[in-house]
């Protein structure tokens, strides 16, 4: 990944680890049909929030360290 996401807040994450409890590998698919449903609603807000949790999962299911390790 060449960027990490933005996290407006710690819910963002909770809800990250919560869908890849509930959804295991699908839990990506299920942040993007949540974003996609906002887009549809025009909820802009929750369509930008689900996209970047989504980015979070697949940031989280990827298996070495991402970025700089000091």
């Amino acid at each position: 990944m060449s960027y990490m996401p933005y996290l407006a807040d710690r819910a963002e994450l909770s809800d990250a680890t919560d869908l890849i409890t509930m959804f295991g590998d699908e839990a990506g698919l299920e942040a993007a049909a949540r974003a996609d449903r906002s887009r549809d609603l025009g909820n802009y807000l929750h369509f930008c929030r689900w996209r970047q949790i989504e980015r979070l999962i697949v940031l989280l299911s990827v298996e070495r360290a991402v970025g700089t390790v000091h």
